[in-house]
């Protein structure tokens, strides 16, 4: 009765009423696991993920079932304990006989994990339970998109749209799960969409989406047009000025400017890691999957690792993960120390029984200076792209709305201004690091192949291995808005895409030459 009652309540948000009847639960049955687990709900509800976790720990304790270790390893995931949230799920799932609710939590879970396989069986068990919650079947579409399971995204997604025309979510993913052509577009769908759309986040994907769709058919000026419109309200709506990315770059110059921060001493000497940086956009997805090729490296995805664990050590209150005052009070980490706060983090996500790992954050060429003497056996590559592309495919791709890593992304200038800022930084790691870091060109790699590659295994420290040749055939799951290019052989389809473009580019292509940064 008072199970219900704490159950009840909850649905309704009577958060009050909920904690007094789990409350009352695990007083008279404290022996039962169901009032703790109900009073962290509560509490988690409330915001109070730091009070919830210890309440389930009881639950689990007292022989808690799938549900329980499923809402505990969402709890952690949000505490940023990866490793003991992966085991959590994990063990949900091997429970069996969990309701759909838990299998979503438990598929959510492995997904914020990166283990996209795994996560389609529990998303798969969530949709047979309820196929009429399209909560559950967008994340089963997403996962399958991610695992190459194409045909099968695609269906799911339509059952979406049949309930819901309008979902804006679901019309950008089909944008962009496949190459759109002249015979097989969703234009006159997403147009009839647009025109009903009225959220502005709804407005943003179905644009991006008529975007890529006309971009694919090769219809630039009408791509043009749905981005410009697009990117300029989503650069109203964040508000954002270069300046506060200036700052960034100003801050890591100046904790450099003399070399290694004074005080700094000796890494970690761990050789697994391979760092794959650079500007979104650039090939650092195909990288990634020739890399993951070799027998001895796994991919261990776009990880938060570094940033976190120079946050960790910096100990600044911001709750920005990257600012000013984070990187000028990283002076007084201790390397070693970042070192092992980095792989910490990163063994829970690097793939068993592999010797080397990579980590393809692009945004981790901010942190260069700081992995090269955290981990100064660690290898680095940075991703090198003729400017005007990469300016041209950040302008185009909408990367997740609510990270500050890619705000400039909404204007062309802003997105050329950052470029030569990035162009600058990799400058002086050069100087501080000569030959550590390798600078890859995407168009190279696309020239000659099989150079390149050993190119890139010779800096690696690996040896040749021709699956890297046969990339394509990896069957590693994507996440990133690059999985249907890398699903397919080398080719040169994105080399000198920009010249679609090059009277909207002309701009940032006079801004850039007069910065000195080669544009022809």
């Amino acid at each position: 009765m008072l199970e219900a009652q704490a159950r009840a309540a909850l649905a309704r948000g009577d958060l009050p009423a909920a904690a007094q009847a789990a409350q009352q639960l695990a007083m008279t049955q404290p022996q039962s696991p169901a009032g703790f687990f109900l009073l962290g709900m509560a509490a988690a509800e409330s915001g109070h993920i730091a009070r919830a976790v210890p309440m389930l720990e009881h639950a689990i304790a007292r022989g808690g079932n799938a549900e329980h270790l499923a809402q505990y390893a969402r709890l952690l995931i949000l505490l940023h304990r990866d490793g003991e949230a992966g085991q959590a799920a994990r063990q949900a799932l091997a429970r069996g006989q969990a309701d759909p609710l838990t299998l979503d939590t438990i598929g959510c879970v492995l997904a914020r994990l990166g283990d996209h396989e795994t996560s389609v069986a529990p998303f798969e068990g969530a949709v047979a339970g309820e196929p009429d919650n399209m909560g559950f079947r967008y994340n089963l579409a997403a996962a399958c998109g991610f695992t190459g399971r194409v045909d099968a995204a695609r269906s799911h997604y339509e059952v979406i749209l049949h309930a819901d025309p309008g979902d804006a979510r679901v019309h950008y993913a089909l944008a962009i799960l496949a190459r759109q052509t002249a015979e097989a577009n969703d234009v006159p769908r997403l147009e009839t969409a647009l025109a009903a759309a009225t959220r502005p986040e709804d407005q943003l994907r179905i644009r991006y989406a008529l975007a890529k769709s006309h971009e694919d058919m090769g219809h630039a000026a009408d791509a043009f047009a749905y981005l410009s419109t697009a990117n300029a309200a989503q650069k109203r709506a964040v508000g954002y000025d270069f300046s506060s990315d200036a700052a960034i770059f100003d801050a890591i110059e100046a904790l450099f400017a003399d070399g290694l921060p004074r005080g700094w001493g000796k890494g970690l000497d761990e050789p697994a890691p391979i760092f794959i940086t650079g500007m979104p956009r650039t090939g650092t997805t195909l990288v990634d999957r020739i890399l993951s090729s070799h027998p001895q490296v796994g991919s261990a995805g776009e990880l938060q690792a570094m940033p976190v664990a120079v946050k960790k050590l910096a100990a600044t209150p911001s709750r920005l993960v990257i600012d000013p005052p984070t990187i000028a009070a990283s002076a007084t980490a201790d390397p070693a120390a970042m070192g092992q706060a980095y792989m910490a983090r990163a063994s829970h996500h690097r793939p068993a029984g592999k010797a080397r790992f990579t980590d393809k954050l692009p945004a981790n060429f901010l942190y260069i200076g700081h992995i090269l003497s955290a981990l100064p056996k660690a290898r680095i590559i940075c991703l090198r792209r003729h400017p005007l592309d990469t300016i041209w495919s950040n302008y185009k791709n909408l990367f997740a709305t609510q990270s500050s890593y890619y705000a400039y992304s909404y204007d062309l200038m802003d997105t050329a201004r950052y470029y030569a800022r990035f162009d600058r930084l990799m400058a002086l790691w050069d100087r501080l690091y000569p030959g550590r870091v390798l600078n890859l060109s995407y168009e190279a790699l696309v020239a000659d192949q099989e150079a390149q590659t050993r190119r890139l295994l010779d800096h690696c420290g690996l040896a040749w291995d021709a699956a890297c040749l046969s990339f394509h055939e990896n069957k590693a799951a994507v996440a990133t808005p690059s999985a249907a290019q890398v699903r397919r052989p080398l080719n040169a389809d994105a080399v000198a895409r920009w010249k679609r473009h090059e009277q909207a580019l002309a701009p940032a292509r006079d801004w850039l030459a007069a910065q000195g940064i080669a544009v022809d």
